[in-house]
């Protein structure tokens, strides 16, 4: 069965959108830091943090693996879940693996959330602050992922790219209009 999922782009503030679940691009101990895990952090109160401090270690400090994605209650946040997610940091000596671990993100995302099933996502552009993503070339792999992984997904619905500047908006509508 083909998805026939909305996907939307919008300019917001990621933790103020009324969807079932939004993704954190977070750090590998899912413990808060800059950017929008920072801010769902903020937003989303100290439950969040607990929740997140009793997830187990794979590690010592590594919650959540690149590529890979975690799932915790929405807390404060007008959401059910958060979908916690470990972008790459972009190496220009390695860039098709870059893609293929962003890619992985989005897929992991969209696995959990059919698991939980989970209908509305609001995707921030992960990887492309701190990390050092190409801002075009991550919105490539975001929607074609995406839209790959949305075609075994038939429960969810609605997928927003939420942006907050305007180039990444620009970036993100061409693509989902194009492809």
């Amino acid at each position: 069965m083909k998805n026939r999922a909305s996907l939307s782009v919008v300019r917001a503030d990621i933790t103020m959108l009324r969807v079932e679940a939004i993704v954190n691009a977070a750090s590998h101990s899912l413990l808060g830091g800059g950017g929008v895990d920072g801010a769902i952090h903020a937003a989303a109160g100290p439950g969040l943090l607990a929740e997140c401090q009793r997830l187990p270690e794979i590690e010592p400090g590594i919650r959540c693996r690149t590529g890979e994605a975690r799932l915790t209650g929405g807390h404060l946040l007008p959401v059910r879940a958060v979908i916690h997610t470990v972008g790459p940091l972009w190496n220009n000596d390695a860039p098709l693996e870059c893609d293929a671990l962003l890619a992985s993100c989005y897929r992991a995302c969209v696995s959990i959330a059919a698991m939980h099933r989970l209908r509305s996502i609001a995707f921030p552009c992960i990887s492309t602050g701190l990390n050092g993503f190409p801002q075009q070339r991550a919105a490539q792999v975001a929607v074609t992922s995406l839209r790959q992984a949305l075609a075994a997904s038939p429960g969810i619905t609605d997928i927003r790219f939420v942006c907050i500047s305007h180039a990444d908006t620009v970036a993100y509508q061409h693509l989902v209009r194009t492809t």
